[in-house]
């Protein structure tokens, strides 16, 4: 079973437990792909259990890459995660670290000057 996809156009990164440190089941993916056309490269390392497309997108699009290993019973996709979910919330928690930042230095600055530096920081 899949259980994360990132995909950029032409290149898809699923990772795959079955895999992991399992030699039969690389090449179990490596017969799911010898069928599609349009695949450039594909890196199956099975200390991680990772496998990355490298594809032509002008052929083939992500999704029948992964109807292909759904095919195959590699995926369920009420299980599966995608990166997004996770970019989201890094990108939220920068945001607020970076509002933070600003904040305490905005009043660090006006705590530096007279009330009325202060007064118009706030205004």
């Amino acid at each position: 079973m899949i259980v994360y996809v990132h995909d950029i156009p032409g290149r898809l990164r699923v990772k795959i437990p079955a895999i992991k440190g399992n030699s039969k089941g690389k090449r179990k993916i490596e017969q799911v792909f010898q069928g599609l056309e349009g695949i450039n490269e594909i890196m199956i390392n099975t200390a991680t259990g990772s496998v990355l497309v490298n594809y032509d997108c002008r052929v083939l699009k992500s999704s029948s890459i992964l109807n292909a290993l759904k095919k195959h019973g590699y995926s369920q996709e009420s299980r599966t995660v995608t990166a997004d979910p996770y970019i989201e919330k890094q990108v939220s928690k920068a945001g607020r670290a970076i509002g933070k930042a600003l904040f305490s230095w905005a009043i660090g600055e006006a705590l530096e000057g007279s009330a009325l530096s202060f007064l118009a920081v706030l205004i």
